[in-house]
């Protein structure tokens, strides 16, 4: 008698063992249930050929017969269309892309192709980096893994350049077409029967436009609300100064002047002295006290200076959770410049608190901030 797999309730009753409880969905087509010991059980797919040879597949957890029952079509509709392996990864993918453009007499763009993949794809040894996804299966790839690989590439970049933030959008573009054409390339080859995982992500618009990383005092909460204690403080520090994220990391605690009520920052400019804010001069007050003064003025959770790896992935971490997918730390530094030209410093003050120039704000900042209207009303004009 077959056993019954279709409800939760079914499933219980059933008792453990390492061989599954499979149910005909068509001919040559199974769905199986395997009971364990403890936790909710596994589903394996059994697919069965005309000649008697048959082929399984372990699909993984899924909460309802019908959600494993669709995996089990989707996989047996594969070999019946001719892919060859289902268990190939995104790395095998590329790595056949990269020989095909080399067969292609292409050896240029086969090097091109091959550094963006060593840099984001390929295996990589450092456990639980999110930018590689090399060993997802095709088969399994999402449209939400290759979008979110795209968007984690937006702390990539230099942190200190001025045009961080357009460039790694454009790089990230580049990096996506790349490894779209690898994936295009595989389902060509029928190592993949569909390209839902990857079809519908698309590059970010507008990259060689005036830069968009202003955030509203709402985003900005929500932002700060979802950071961990550490990443929050220096979130705030670039709220307050309008530092570049590399100059406050390299702060020490002997840079701040609590008399004067100013701190020295270096740069890509330089060395500045920059002016703070009564706010600014009791925040970073607290964070220099009883620190020496070669001690880093601001620390990560182990008390150590902040690099831009730490911080981008915590970073990464905060707008997943405050479902700000396009920020960067960098619009911290965006939002102070904003808002200080918005609220009446001028440009050239500006400029040289940041310690960058007027023709590059003229050209890259300047957003129309959400205060407009109250601004434009205290204009007398009639």
């Amino acid at each position: 008698m077959t056993a019954n797999i279709r409800s939760k309730t079914a499933r219980a009753k059933l008792a453990p063992r390492r061989n599954p409880y499979f149910e005909k969905i068509r001919r040559g087509v199974f769905v199986g249930f395997r009971k364990l010991e403890a936790g909710p059980g596994t589903w394996v797919g059994r697919y069965r050929t005309d000649d008697g040879a048959q082929t399984f597949k372990a699909l993984g957890e899924f909460a309802e017969y019908d959600d494993a029952q669709r995996a089990v079509e989707e996989w047996a509709k594969g070999l019946e269309g001719g892919v060859k392996n289902q268990k190939t990864t995104v790395s095998d993918a590329c790595e056949s892309y990269v020989k095909k453009l080399l067969i292609d007499n292409s050896p240029s763009s086969s090097r091109d192709a091959e550094y963006r993949f060593k840099r984001l794809v390929y295996k990589s040894t450092v456990p639980g980096d999110p930018l590689r996804i090399g060993r997802v299966e095709l088969s399994k790839l999402r449209a939400m893994d290759v979008e979110k690989w795209r968007n984690d590439q937006l702390d990539d970049d230099d942190p200190d350049d001025e045009e961080s933030y357009n460039r790694a959008k454009d790089t990230a573009n580049r990096n996506l077409a790349a490894l779209k054409a690898a994936l295009n390339y595989a389902k060509k080859c029928q190592l993949v029967s569909s390209d839902t995982g990857w079809k519908d992500v698309n590059k970010f618009p507008k990259v060689g436009a005036r830069r968009n990383g202003w955030l509203t005092a709402e985003q900005r909460r929500t932002l700060l609300a979802a950071m961990s204690d550490d990443l929050r403080t220096l979130a705030s520090a670039l709220l307050l100064t309008g530092a570049r994220p590399g100059e406050l990391a390299r702060a020490n605690a002997s840079d701040l002047d609590r008399n004067a009520g100013t701190i020295w920052l270096d740069g890509k400019t330089g060395r500045r002295e920059v002016d703070l804010s009564t706010a600014a001069r009791a925040f970073f007050a607290e964070q220099a006290r009883d620190k020496i003064a070669n001690a880093p003025l601001l620390t990560n959770s182990f008390s150590q200076r902040w690099t831009a790896a730490q911080w981008g992935k915590a970073f990464r971490e905060a707008r997943d959770a405050a479902g700000l997918p396009d920020a960067v730390l960098y619009c911290m530094r965006h939002t102070y410049i904003s808002e200080a030209i918005a609220q009446g410093i001028d440009v050239y003050t500006v400029a040289d608190l940041t310690g960058t120039s007027v023709a590059i704000i003229q050209s890259n900042y300047g957003n129309r901030t959400d205060n407009i209207v109250e601004r434009l009303d205290r204009v007398s004009i009639l």
